[in-house]
């Protein structure tokens, strides 16, 4: 289980930068509201996550068929997606809608709170044995 969230966490932490290098793009140069530009960055980001884990957190797992795939996809997300992109939302519309705070610090904080609920998800039932 430690090598597999250890695993977890770089393909995290990759996606992180990915996705805070997005929030920043969007906002600074494109003007995109906070708010939106997480969703977007959130989306990308999950998509990103979701390939590599097929190939390296979770890779001993289940079948490698593409019904078996589409299904798994569904499931990462609905449940990280979901995780994801309600938690992610939410908390920055609070924390930089509604306290001001500063955008890529509360985006920092945001991904950590919602990264441990996302590996128990995928690793009980994304990519249930």
């Amino acid at each position: 289980m430690i090598g597999r969230l250890s695993r977890f966490s770089l393909v995290g932490f990759i996606g992180a930068l990915l996705q805070l290098a997005l929030v920043s793009l969007l906002t600074k140069y494109f003007g995109v509201l906070s708010t939106a530009a997480t969703l977007v960055a959130v989306e990308i980001t999950i998509l990103h996550n979701f390939v590599w884990h097929e190939h390296v957190t979770w890779s001993d797992r289940g079948s490698k068929g593409f019904r078996h795939l589409v299904r798994r996809l569904w499931r990462f997300q609905t449940g990280n997606g979901l995780v994801s992109l309600a938690g992610n939302t939410a908390l920055m519309y609070c924390l930089v809608g509604r306290f001001n705070a500063p955008v890529l610090p509360a985006a920092i904080g945001v991904i950590a709170v919602c990264s441990l609920a996302n590996f128990l998800i995928a690793d009980r039932w994304v990519y249930r044995l």
